[in-house]
């Protein structure tokens, strides 16, 4: 008796807990859905159950009640009803998972090779001895222009770092209140300092565009490397093929690609959706990752890789040995009177093989 009751609860017991199964898999028919996340399981199944089909990709009213990954409408009015966006999720793994670690190793593995570079090359100095002779290089307006695109940049890049990386290296050493106070200023000065950075840039590429353009004698430079390994001077003008990469990939490029993210993210209020704005922060946190790692490049051959160069911008002269060596093409145009730029596409007489049938130079004794 006591093994047909034993039985027969087992029985019921499996029944129970067919049914119940049964239930659970009928509240989430769609439960296998690709990429099976709990919010767009959501989303589906209130589809099906509505009682007005949501209207398809093709319509100017998809959205009403959910915006798919692929819709492009108007934010605001047609996402008003939005609570809970297909792909956000996805966006936020992204974000916060590959492309954190991508960007986090390449900012660190930029700063190690240029500290390696540094105890390994050294700095390009000057052979000659400082004349005291000042060669005018940098008007007053050009170097207010930098730095004022420069400060922008830094700011634009720390705060853009906190706001990446805060939660995981800040938070833990300061703790919730201090995070979210500083959290809360760095966003706002992202937010407001990135306009600033915009009208910067733009002044400073009109400034310097004249003379960034690439002449015959660049090629020099770039197949010699700018004699950053092996100290050679190799004659350039008023800036290098460095500088104009820089001015052009830097400044320019990259600078494009950020200003018109950056307004994407800061002014969402023209019509852009959730979709392009995820997009635009991909293709943000990818342009900040090479401008700041050019940046440091950059920061690091006009500091400590090329000493007087940072003198140049500080206070817009430079000594006359510093500009034979580094900028050979440009000091014969001060020299000569004539508007930098004018003997781009030539060599500096020094540099010049000697003549068919003259003898070979004396050393210098």
């Amino acid at each position: 008796m006591s093994f047909t009751i034993r039985s027969l609860r087992t029985f019921l017991g499996l029944l129970l807990s067919l049914w119940l199964l049964g239930i659970a898999h009928a509240g989430v028919p769609n439960n296998r859905a690709e990429p099976a996340y709990a919010e767009e399981q959501t989303i589906l199944q209130a589809e099906k159950d509505a009682r007005t089909p949501e209207p398809g990709l093709d319509s100017k009213s998809s959205g009403r009640v959910h915006i798919d990954r692929h819709y492009l409408g108007q934010y605001g009015s047609t996402e008003g009803t939005v609570i809970v966006q297909r792909g956000g999720n996805q966006w936020r793994i992204w974000r916060n998972g590959p492309i954190a670690t991508a960007m986090g190793t390449i900012l660190v593995v930029v700063l190690v090779a240029i500290f390696f570079f540094y105890r390994a090359v050294g700095p390009v100095r000057t052979e000659e001895p400082d004349t005291g002779r000042r060669i005018r290089r940098f008007t007053s307006w050009e170097r207010h222009v930098h730095w004022a695109t420069a400060i922008s940049f830094i700011i634009l890049a720390v705060t853009g770092l906190v706001i990446m990386f805060g939660k995981k290296l800040i938070l833990p050493l300061v703790g919730h209140d201090v995070f979210a106070a500083l959290a809360y200023i760095f966003k706002y000065l992202h937010n407001f300092v990135g306009p600033l950075f915009i009208v910067c840039s733009v002044l400073m590429f009109f400034t310097f565009l004249r003379r960034n353009f690439f002449r015959r004698i660049d090629w020099q430079w770039i197949k010699q490397g700018g004699g950053l390994v092996s100290h050679k001077h190799v004659p350039a003008g008023f800036f290098n093929a460095g500088e104009k990469s820089w001015f052009w990939l830097g400044v320019t490029l990259l600078g494009l690609v950020m200003s018109i993210t950056g307004l994407i993210l800061d002014f969402v209020t023209f019509g852009q959706t959730r979709y392009i704005m995820q997009v635009a922060n991909y293709l943000h946190i990818a342009g900040a990752t090479f401008y700041i790692a050019a940046a440091m490049g950059h920061i690091y051959i006009g500091t400590w890789g090329t000493p007087g160069a940072y003198e140049a911008m500080r206070h817009g002269t430079v000594d006359e040995s510093w500009a034979k060596a580094h900028h050979a093409v440009w000091y014969d145009e001060v020299k000569a009177g004539v508007e930098p730029g004018t003997f781009d596409d030539r060599v500096p007489p020094d540099q010049r093989p000697p003549a068919a049938g003259s003898p070979p130079p004396r050393p210098a004794h």
